[in-house]
């Protein structure tokens, strides 16, 4: 059986991985990569890279492609374009970028470390008014915690 760290190791062998400060460097010069966040609203609401498009990863899928409800044109349209798929943590955007990579998209990378680690970097990161998130305030949203009842149960 398979578990989730099987996942990402496995997709890791397949996916191209920036480091935050690499995303910062290519965001600042032409052409500038589409930032896929496939974080939940929710999250996506409280704290994002300036300018990132906002995908839920339960409907990628069918957001990367044209005539569903959920279709969006910049991704459906755009299986040629750079993009860098991001995430909280770097796991959730590395598995969307397997899928996308199987979906056709020639140039998709995905954020190692993630959100995470952009912040641990101190580059910006704006809210859903485009104002500035504070890095201890970006932390505190970025690291929510595994209640008892998420933890591993002990050995019997």
């Amino acid at each position: 059986m398979k578990r989730y760290a099987d996942l990402l190791d496995d997709a890791r062998t397949r996916v191209r991985e920036l480091m935050p400060w690499e995303l910062h460097d290519r965001l600042a010069r032409a052409p500038v990569p589409l930032v896929l966040d496939v974080r939940e609203p929710a999250e996506f609401a409280q704290a994002r890279i300036a300018g990132s498009l906002n995908v839920p990863r339960g409907v990628l899928e069918q957001a990367c492609e044209w005539d569903y409800d959920v279709t969006v044109p910049e991704l459906a349209g755009g299986r040629d374009a750079a993009i860098v798929v991001v995430c909280r943590s770097g796991n959730r955007s590395l598995l969307a970028a397997d899928v996308m990579q199987t979906l056709g998209f020639a140039d998709v990378v995905s954020l190692r470390t993630g959100l995470r680690g952009w912040n641990d970097a101190d580059l910006p990161l704006v809210d859903a008014g485009g104002a500035r998130v504070d890095g201890d305030t970006a932390e505190a949203l970025l690291t929510p915690p595994v209640g008892p009842h998420q933890r591993r149960p002990a050995a019997p």
